[in-house]
């Protein structure tokens, strides 16, 4: 369980921060959608960056795992109801969907819940 765990925080560490760092054009477009202030898109693409920061951190100290899992799954539900809010196709639900699902799955493995 210990190799997927790991896994899992790398893709969600991963795809995280490539989003907001390489493909800032699209985040730039997804909130002006979601109407939502350039002041909040800094804050939550901070907030990712950091969480997925101490995601992947979290494969050398694992009391790290919990709370960003948990705050990031959070980020993905966010961005879930906006996407239903605006009325995307599903396609665009799935990424953060993929993530959140992932999360979930961070949160219990590393709270020994599963």
């Amino acid at each position: 369980m210990t190799n997927f765990l790991i896994v899992a925080q790398i893709i969600v560490g991963a795809s995280v921060a490539y989003v907001w760092i390489f493909r800032y054009d699209v985040i730039i477009k997804e909130f002006k959608q979601f109407g939502l202030s350039d002041l909040m898109r800094t804050f939550v693409g901070a907030l990712k960056v950091s969480l997925a920061t101490l995601l992947v951190a979290g494969i050398w100290f694992p009391s790290l795992i919990a709370v960003p899992a948990i705050l990031m799954g959070l980020c993905m539900v966010a961005a879930q109801y906006y996407h239903f809010k605006i009325k995307n196709p599903f396609v665009k639900h799935l990424p953060s969907l993929v993530l959140l699902i992932l999360c979930v799955f961070i949160t219990l493995v590393s709270m020994d819940i599963v």
